[in-house]
């Protein structure tokens, strides 16, 4: 019981800190606190090219990390041999992609397709179709990434065997991104929906719940894709070994508490704290109590985990800035769908790639993946569920010690 205590004050300092900075800096809450959607507030500081090449040396310093991983203690492992039975994509994923195109193409051309359910329900609802794509867009290219582990993965994947923990994963991630939109305030609306006005504000809450369901099980999919490839599995499975011990958890502990403070009182200057304090406060809680997180397996030198679920968030984060930025571009002049976002980044918003995003904006997503299991776990720990998606029996490695 002391274990989840100190789990939920640790989850209630990460809300209270910043809203704490943020009284201390402004006197108050901060601009558009409170609005939802979340809109456009203050002015950024605008391109800091000092900023911007600090960052980038950070970025590139990742990106060698990952692409050349025996540079840094990482040692060959020779991939064993997988027997592929012969299977064939499951009926939710035939189900699903004809779906996927039709919202695809309804998005990117704004087609006004109206419907009129006056003739059925007696009532004057009628509603046209492109501004609800993204919830169906987005369950579709879930079911389909998971059609594609259940071919590559003999016939298992997570709604072919644990349907129900998608269902929970969806819940955890409605209230786990609403949790990054409260946070979002504190540095200033890094990112906001100008189509606010599409809907009712009992619409867009409603509408935007439902969005937010589909965050967790993409990426999720995503990891179980990536460990099917037996080479990119194994990849950094054999790498240096890091045993933390307690002192270091609550020197952690305390930087994340600081980093959560000070992201209120520097929203411009330490806007990136919102993808990373997370890390360092919630999961040195967990190791401060012997909860299992992502890092555990890094005492045995298994970088796996970690680093397939923030390769998998970025790859699904090419998904989630290519249909947003078409959505507006093909046919700007009106509002797209009410999901429809664009990004106010301080310093670093230079050279988008088909994106409302910054190109160094992606590096973020890594974090965010990491941030997005801790979110989970803590959940689980707290409501007592089991959290793990694992398709291999390792029950042991997501359940907790």
């Amino acid at each position: 019981m002391k274990k989840i205590v100190f789990l939920i004050i640790t989850s209630a300092l990460i809300f209270l800190l910043p809203t704490l900075g943020s009284i201390v800096r402004w006197g108050g809450l901060p601009e558009g606190y409170g609005l939802f959607p979340a809109q456009e507030a203050g002015n950024d500081p605008g391109f800091n090219l000092t900023y911007f090449i600090c960052a980038s040396v950070v970025a590139a310093f990742i990106l060698i990390f990952l692409l050349f991983p025996r540079l840094f203690g990482f040692k060959k492992v020779v991939a064993a041999p997988v027997v592929r039975q012969k299977v064939n994509f499951p009926y939710w994923f035939w189900g699903a992609l004809p779906v996927l195109i039709i919202c695809w193409i309804i998005m990117w051309t704004r087609a006004k397709i109206p419907v009129d359910l006056e003739p059925i329900t007696s009532l004057p609802i009628s509603f046209s179709l492109e501004r609800y794509t993204f919830v169906p867009l987005w369950w579709s290219f879930i079911c389909i990434l998971d059609g594609i582990v259940y071919k590559r993965n003999n016939a298992i994947s997570l709604l072919s065997i644990k349907p129900a923990l998608m269902q929970v994963l969806a819940v955890v991630s409605c209230f786990s991104w609403f949790a990054f939109e409260y946070l979002n305030f504190f540095v200033m609306e890094n990112w906001y929906y100008p189509n606010n006005h599409v809907m009712s504000d009992f619409g867009n809450i409603f509408w935007f719940s439902l969005s937010y369901t589909t965050v967790l099980p993409a990426i999720v999919e995503w990891y179980l894709l990536l460990k099917t490839f037996p080479r990119m599995r194994d990849r950094y499975t054999n790498g240096p070994r890091l045993k933390v011990n307690k002192g270091w958890l609550i020197a952690l502990y305390i930087v994340g508490l600081v980093l959560s403070l000070l992201m209120g009182y520097f929203p411009y200057q330490l806007f990136w704290v919102l993808w990373v304090a997370l890390v360092p406060l919630l999961s040195a809680a967990m190791g401060l109590t012997r909860l299992w997180t992502p890092f555990t397996p890094i005492r045995e030198g298994n970088w796996s985990p970690i680093l397939l679920i923030a390769i998998g968030t970025v790859l699904n984060g090419v998904f989630w800035e290519m249909w947003n930025f078409g959505s507006e571009w093909f046919k700007s002049g009106y509002p797209a769908n009410p999901n429809y976002w664009k990004y106010s980044v301080p310093y670093l918003d230079k050279f988008h790639i088909f994106s409302e995003m910054p190109i160094l904006g992606y590096f973020g997503y890594l974090f965010f993946g990491v941030n997005c299991w801790i979110l989970w776990l803590t959940a689980a720990y707290i409501f007592k569920f089991n959290p793990n998606f694992e398709l291999d029996g390792r029950q042991d490695e997501t359940r907790g010690r």
